[in-house]
């Protein structure tokens, strides 16, 4: 289709795949796997399905305008070669975010100011006014990604960062990042059907993001604004007609998904989250040790969770983790329990033998998000302590 253009979703790395496949789901064209990102073609109001739907991706960006430069004078040269007014007006706000991979370019604050300076002076050659910069509320986001020579110049669709889906306005220490979250979810293989528990839910992060998966709700439905919004090609009926399809797509849930957490200010916390994303119908939340618990559903459980591995937590790590092992262990049989942990060294101490164990980053932490299958009966103890002949290595193969 002629109205179709390029776009680029960024997302945590390890999360790739899944990105692509959600964007297939969608109906995007041309999608093409990168590192941290995937591309793909749509049209204007994919634009709009892709930044309301999608679960993994932290940004989507139009690319605009490609060229090369070594030096601040084609850096400039190169900026001045696009015609801004066709995405800005001489009275409105722009900020430019820049990532720079390059000996030629040593510093990202630098190149954002180089490209300020050559759209600014645009504008002042033009029409004698020139916009000003926003960094909180910006009408127009642009960003600039240089590798080597290689300059990209493209539009933030997004605007703040998607994981903030609107829903979360209470947290606790070292939260989960909502598109990690729901990530961590897509990648255990969660897919609304069966039981769902976690057994230390925080403020609910990995509950809300669990019950839209079960029901189809779109990711980012709560969300107040994305930056096409302020676009001069911004068309509300077709955002408007985008949302209410992609509502009716909506399913029932006949299962159960809870959340544990011992400290009451955290069991608050989630409720007013869950409140506000309008998932009440879906999800219970109770103050429990998870320690003092134990499996009562009929059927597989689904077990994802975050445990502490903070330094700012105050816990022992060494018996905390075996405790994690032993609970699962003796209480929760039929259990598919996964965590994520950036603390590698206290996997030693659950004292179970993970069935996957896939790398991935909670912001800047080296992570590992790890499965254990906890079986009901004789298959318990057997599969528990002991590998089959045959059994293959438990490291998925992007675990370096």
């Amino acid at each position: 289709m002629e109205n179709n253009f390029k776009m680029v979703a960024k997302t945590f790395f390890g999360f790739e795949e899944i990105l692509a496949k959600e964007l297939q789901m969608l109906g995007a064209q041309d999608v093409e796997q990168g590192v941290r990102m995937v591309s793909f073609k749509g049209d204007k109001g994919f634009m709009y399905k892709a930044n309301l739907s999608l679960r993994t991706a932290l940004k989507i960006l139009k690319p605009i305008y490609f060229f090369k430069a070594n030096n601040e004078q084609a850096l400039y040269k190169g900026i001045s070669g696009v015609n801004w007014s066709r995405y800005i007006s001489a009275n409105q706000t722009f900020v430019i975010d820049a990532t720079v991979h390059s000996d030629n370019f040593n510093h990202s604050e630098f190149v954002s100011q180089k490209c300020k300076d050559a759209i600014v002076d645009q504008f002042r050659e033009r029409t004698g006014q020139r916009p000003s910069i926003d960094k909180v509320h910006p009408d127009l986001r642009i960003n600039i990604h240089i590798d080597k020579d290689q300059v990209s110049v493209a539009l933030d669709t997004s605007g703040n960062s998607l994981h903030q889906r609107g829903y979360r306005t209470a947290t606790n220490i070292a939260p989960i990042n909502e598109v990690l979250a729901a990530g961590v979810l897509l990648l255990s293989g969660w897919d609304g059907q069966g039981d769902f528990l976690d057994p230390m839910c925080g403020s609910g992060t990995f509950l809300a993001e669990a019950a839209m998966i079960a029901c189809n709700i779109p990711a980012n439905i709560n969300r107040k604004e994305f930056a096409f919004e302020k676009w001069h090609d911004w068309d509300n009926d077709l955002f408007d007609s985008i949302t209410d399809s992609l509502l009716k797509r909506v399913r029932e849930f006949h299962y159960t998904i809870k959340g544990f957490d011992k400290a009451p200010s955290a069991v608050s916390k989630a409720k007013d989250n869950i409140k506000n994303a309008n998932l009440e119908e879906y999800i219970s939340i109770e103050e429990k040790n998870f320690f003092d618990t134990e499996k009562t559903t009929q059927g597989k459980l689904h077990m994802v969770f975050n445990p502490p591995y903070d330094e700012r937590l105050d816990i022992h790590m060494e018996e905390f983790y075996k405790n994690i092992g032993d609970t699962l262990k003796k209480n929760y049989p039929g259990t598919n329990a996964w965590f994520i942990t950036g603390n590698l060294d206290a996997l030693k101490f659950v004292g179970l033998k993970p069935s996957r164990k896939i790398k991935l980053f909670n912001a800047s932490i080296e992570a590992r998000l790890v499965k254990y299958e906890m079986y009901e009966g004789s298959k318990r103890t057997k599969f528990q302590t002991q590998e089959p002949d045959n059994a293959a290595p438990v490291s998925d193969s992007n675990d370096q």
